[in-house]
């Protein structure tokens, strides 16, 4: 089974572009959508389980063509939306659980979860993961989320959308393995922080034990102080993210 999107495009009446040419293939298994709030998630994932339209586009199912067989669809949806009420006395687990049962997640073909973790405590999101782990081997789950870990423990691929564009798509080794040699980490004080910012690529910084320690992305060493450190998914996100800002600006 696998899900092809071609060219979706969606624009709300204020004139936000959720969706700008949205073009991927998602196969069967585990699939990572990253990227920040209001990156267009959200968007995409209601599109894809028929509660809303796109302006033009297509997304097939096999040969189900979403967008207009919409009953087809749903009969092979799974869906756990990121808003939706809750019982009182009720833990966050107990509710997925309850409601994963009540869809029948484990019979359907297409079952999508967006930022299904949010709120969770580390004990429930262990047993969530575990719980998508077991039924995800013969279909497509979309896991949407802007948690790097989730994808980095569950996804066999991923891609990464930002403003309603596609930034990157792959298989998260792989793209950790093509970051490798390009991170690079020291530790600053807080006043130098600007200045390292604007001599290197700081694609992230972090505040541990009263200083800063910065990622660098860099084809070279950047420099007296910072040590070459295997990449992660964390670094792979966040040099995209980093790329896709100096690219427009924003």
């Amino acid at each position: 089974m696998e899900l092809r999107i071609s060219k979706l495009c969606k624009s709300y009446g204020n004139g936000v572009q959720a969706l700008n040419n949205i073009t991927l293939t998602i196969p069967c298994g585990m699939f990572g959508l990253l990227g920040p709030n209001g990156a267009g998630k959200s968007t995409l994932m209601r599109t894809l389980a028929t509660l809303q339209e796109a302006d033009s586009g297509s997304v097939f199912l096999d040969d189900i063509d979403v967008l207009d067989e919409t009953d087809e669809v749903r009969r092979l949806l799974g869906y756990l939306p990121q808003d939706f009420g809750v019982y009182p006395k009720v833990s966050a687990y107990e509710l997925l659980d309850h409601f994963a049962r009540l869809k029948g997640l484990s019979d359907s073909k297409l079952i999508i979860v967006d930022e299904p973790t949010a709120g969770l405590d580390p004990e429930e999101r262990v047993r969530f993961h575990n719980l998508l782990s077991d039924i995800g081997h013969d279909k497509i789950i979309i896991l949407s989320t802007h948690m790097v870990p989730d994808v980095s423990d569950l996804c066999a691929n991923m891609a990464v959308i930002n403003k309603g564009q596609l930034l990157l798509t792959g298989e998260p080794l792989q793209l950790i393995q093509q970051a490798e040699g390009l991170i690079w980490q020291r530790f600053v004080e807080k006043d130098e922080l600007a200045r390292f910012q604007q001599e290197h690529q700081v694609i992230s910084t972090r505040l541990m034990c009263g200083r800063t320690q910065i990622h660098v992305y860099s084809a070279q060493n950047p420099g007296r102080g910072f040590e070459s450190v295997a990449p992660t998914l964390e670094d792979v996100y966040f040099s995209t993210m980093y790329h896709a800002s100096q690219r427009t600006g924003v």
